[in-house]
């Protein structure tokens, strides 16, 4: 039993590890564009290179009845982090998929982390249809041609039970470069620590007080996890300073010269099928913020060894919870509880 919840304590904390990277990147995104006509149209041409269609009728989820928008309705957002520099860009996998809604009349958003090795039943995925892990739902839809972000989306709808409105693919290279072209971010470092450059092996050492970070040292500081420190000083709360940080240096009014180097990095490493016109809307409900209130629903269950394959088996009770929870937020009429996930005895 004790060896179980070690092991279960050590699944959540992985699937934590990128948990503010992905959404970090995001709150970068949308508030420090959209500054101006000239980067109204600046990122616009270079959004056009991260547009990805998921060819839905009438651009929304089967899911829903009827259309949504950012300034009156509750969304979601699917946020996807991509692990994909071991594999140079190709076939990469969604090892890090979050849930979010965003409620414009509450200004309260919800996050739900889905566990990368959750059991699901995958459809829609050629030869591969049947049971995976959730996260290879991306490289499914990749290398069958029904489309990576296709697949993952209607993947965790089918999980959850809820509609998802809009999805946006980051990987590591965003998010540093996101962080490079807003100057960095300062943070009060509370304990000092190291961890490993990703990029050069090198070691990165955090010492205690304040420090102006690049983005390799942020992405480094908010993914440690291994050292001692770790326990006193623990992650959350880094990427909770990380989070403040990064928000108040978009804010601020050199912000809108940044703007040529943020739209560089649309196309690159950033997919999305939002539009400039989602964005500037996201960017006007919730950039004016001082502070942003952020649920974290969980999804429970446990680390389980099926024919010789470790899964993450959710339980059906928390998964029903979270997408009662979700469907009130947005505002969804009551449905019988149905999902994909394969829960094994």
């Amino acid at each position: 039993m004790e060896n179980s919840r070690t092991a279960l304590k050590r699944r959540k904390n992985r699937n934590k590890a990128l948990k503010w990277i992905v959404a970090s990147s995001i709150v970068l995104l949308l508030v420090g564009i959209s500054y101006g006509a000239f980067a109204y149209f600046k990122v616009k041409s270079a959004l056009d290179n991260s547009k990805v269609s998921l060819e839905r009728e009438n651009n929304r989820s089967e899911l829903r009845h009827e259309d949504v928008t950012f300034s009156k309705d509750p969304i979601s957002i699917l946020l996807l982090g991509i692990e994909d520099y071991s594999s140079k860009k190709k076939d990469g996998r969604a090892d890090t998929q979050i849930v979010m809604t965003l409620d414009p009349n509450t200004k309260k958003i919800n996050m739900v982390t889905i566990p990368r090795d959750t059991r699901v039943n995958i459809d829609n995925a050629g030869e591969y249809t049947g049971i995976h892990k959730i996260n290879s739902a991306y490289t499914y839809g990749d290398i069958t041609g029904y489309g990576a972000a296709k697949l993952q989306v209607e993947t965790i709808e089918k999980l959850l039970n809820i509609p998802i409105d809009h999805f946006i693919a980051v990987n590591f290279e965003a998010f540093r470069d996101i962080v490079d072209a807003l100057g960095g971010v300062t943070i009060d470092i509370k304990e000092g620590f190291w961890e490993q450059n990703i990029y050069n092996k090198k070691k990165i050492n955090f010492k205690k007080g304040q420090a102006h970070l690049s983005g390799e040292e942020a992405l480094a500081f908010v993914r440690m996890r291994k050292r001692d420190v770790a326990v006193t000083y623990t992650r959350d709360e880094r990427q909770r300073q990380f989070l403040e940080a990064t928000i108040d240096q978009a804010m601020t009014a050199g912000t809108i010269f940044k703007v040529g180097q943020l739209s560089d990095i649309l196309g690159k490493n950033i997919e999305t099928d939002l539009s400039m016109n989602d964005l500037y809307a996201l960017q006007k409900q919730y950039s004016k913020l001082k502070s942003l209130s952020i649920n974290t629903i969980e999804i429970k269950g446990a680390d389980q060894r099926v024919d010789t394959i470790d899964y993450y088996i959710p339980e059906k009770k928390s998964l029903y919870k979270v997408s009662k929870t979700l469907r009130s937020v947005l505002k969804l009429d009551k449905s019988k509880f149905v999902t994909n996930a394969d829960i094994v005895q």
